[in-house]
């Protein structure tokens, strides 16, 4: 068993399935044993592209959170009977299941890092403060995630055994979890490293522990957040104004680490800065990325952690039988004119009949259109009209003979994430192995810029706005207001987690995720035999017109209800035991 650990490399630390059945006496002394021991802090932070969605008979599936704002749905019909319709409607028995499982793997977690923290004295000298520093993120991270789910959660600092010694623990204060999610974050920035070497590529850095207190100041800094009437639902009074302000010093420190920027792209045709954009999304940390999640290099899916996020995305044409990542004509309508000008704007030169023509050079890297080029095909994505009937094209005509293969609902198909030369075959077992970018140095400048434009700073946040602008070859803004640094958000992180994180962040979660106040749409082309062209926007909110849901009470997930009944604490407005 030693001799198996001991050749285990550096890529194999974040894809193979951790041994836990030694005793705990032989683990902390031990060099490779302890790496065994926190491979599942990594494993279980987030699932990265290693998403499906299963039915109600097979149990739960793990989702992928932008397909419950408004920049994508999906196209596979059937999914709509399971966990992720029922996710969409807002049922409370399919949160509250799921509620569940996230809390008990959360502080499953931190249970292990506390051990190990317990027993920090014992280990080995050379490791010990890379590893106590991950400890630290990690019992920072899960802590953040905890309180972007639930709001206050239990803050269980030491190892906790009711069998042994029974305690109860009160839910924890907004002003309690940020004291103790950034000063753990502290804790584990004077430990860990400036920059990884190459054997450990993928931990977490000083940067990246920045990157999460700066993310923590940020997340409560949100309107939801202010005058709550209990303290673990948010602060009593305002506290917008002081977070934001501690948030951009924290951004600024990361910052002036130079370790991060932007990817240059020094192409400067259309075609050539697409496909580099592209690439920034395919390359494994990269100068721009602060935080990712380690997906394995081979792309092996079954029981390592590959995914199949190609396969998933892939088009009929390139034989995709889920179609599973549809960009709406909701997000299509972000994109602005090549000028900087919206499509709305009068002279801005967007022509209905030709909508595809003269926009943002990211919507070209971002969405298969109907026209477009993936892997050397023009994508078919419209209908012809022979008489009275309607032939679909051939990326609208699902692929094989599976009964349940699908085409996009919206008219179009995702490209950013995806890689062109993927092979997709029948053998499932192998997939993608990109990995999944969970914050970057984009991301931190356009936090940064929105701070900025709250504070009344526009030069500053124009600044920044327009040099991620510069990076696509994109002309600068001459001036910025929120409108300008919302919509840049939304086009550059177009797709990413943060997407729809931010939508709570905003308050705006109710509006923009219901589909009675924000109907998700697509489009459909139909071309007769004359070569006019027609396009429509239909609506594509899900199954049914209406399916899409969010509720005040989703702001907050309910907590375990063993735990709520064990501690005698307070259960999350509105939720009720099923």
């Amino acid at each position: 068993m030693l001799t198996g650990i001991a050749l285990t490399s550096c890529n194999s630390l974040f894809r193979d399935k951790p041994n836990n059945s030694l005793a705990e006496n032989l683990i902390w002394d031990n060099e490779m044993l302890v790496d065994e021991y926190v491979l599942p802090w990594y494993r279980n932070m987030d699932p990265g592209f290693y998403v499906f969605v299963t039915t109600i008979m097979k149990g739960l599936g793990t989702e992928y959170l932008p397909w419950y704002g408004d920049q994508l749905t999906v196209g596979r019909r059937d999914w709509y009977q399971g966990d992720y319709g029922l996710l969409l409607k807002s049922s409370q028995q399919d949160i509250t299941t799921r509620g569940r499982t996230r809390w008990i793997n959360y502080y499953t977690q931190i249970a292990s890092i506390n051990k190990l923290l317990a027993n920090e004295d014992l280990l080995p000298q050379r490791i010990k403060n890379r590893v106590l520093g991950e400890a630290h993120f990690f019992r920072a991270y899960y802590y953040y995630m905890l309180l972007q789910y639930y709001g206050g959660p239990l803050l269980i600092d030491h190892v906790f055994d009711p069998l042994v010694k029974p305690e109860q623990f009160p839910r924890a204060s907004y002003e309690q979890m940020v004291q103790f999610i950034t000063g753990e974050a502290d804790i584990a920035a004077s430990l860990l490293s400036k920059e990884n070497t190459s054997d450990n590529v993928g931990r977490p850095t000083i940067g990246t522990a920045l990157m999460l207190k700066a993310k923590t100041y940020f997340w409560v800094a949100g309107e939801h957040f202010q005058n709550a009437e209990k303290p673990w639902l948010g602060f009593p009074d305002n506290r917008t104004e002081e977070m934001l302000d501690k948030a951009y010093d924290t951004y600024q420190e990361i910052i002036d680490l130079n370790v991060y920027r932007l990817v240059d792209i020094p192409a400067t045709t259309r075609d050539e800065v697409v496909a580099a954009y592209r690439n920034i999304f395919l390359t494994k940390n990269s100068c721009e990325s602060i935080w990712e999640v380690q997906h394995s290099d081979d792309g092996n899916f079954d029981g390592e952690n590959g995914h199949k996020l190609d396969r998933y995305a892939a088009p009929p044409s390139m034989t995709g039988t889920y179609c599973a990542f549809n960009p709406t004509q909701n997000h299509v309508d972000e994109y602005r004119m090549e000028n900087g000008m919206r499509i709305t704007d009068a002279g801005s030169g967007y022509d209905k009949k030709n909508p595809f023509e003269g926009r943002d050079w990211r919507f070209y890297a971002n969405i298969l259109y109907d026209g477009s080029t993936w892997k050397g095909h023009i994508m078919d994505i419209h209908y012809n009209k022979v008489g009275t009937t309607e032939v679909a094209g051939e990326d609208l005509t699902a692929y094989g003979e599976s009964t349940s293969a699908s085409t996009t609902r919206t008219g179009y198909y995702m490209a950013k994430f995806l890689r062109e030369s993927q092979s997709i075959d029948y053998d499932e077992t192998y997939g993608s192995s990109q990995n999944c970018i969970l914050w970057r140095y984009a991301e931190l400048l356009l936090d940064m810029a929105e701070i900025d434009i709250v504070k009344n700073r526009e030069e500053a946040a124009r600044e920044k706005v327009n040099k991620i602008r510069r990076r696509v070859h994109m002309p600068e803004l001459t001036h910025v207001t929120w409108d300008d640094v919302y919509n840049e958000r939304r086009v550059e992180l177009a797709f990413e987690k943060t997407s729809y994180w931010d939508l709570l962040r905003w308050n705006v979660a109710e509006d923009r995720m219901t589909g009675d106040t924000n109907p998700l749409f697509g489009i459909k082309i139909v071309i007769s035999s004359s070569g006019y062209k027609t396009i429509t926007n239909p609506v594509v909110n899900g199954r049914n017109a209406n399916v899409r849901y969010f509720r005040p009470r989703q702001y907050y997930w309910p907590i375990c209800w063993d735990d709520v009944r064990y501690h005698e604490i307070e259960q999350n407005p509105e939720w009720v035991e099923m």
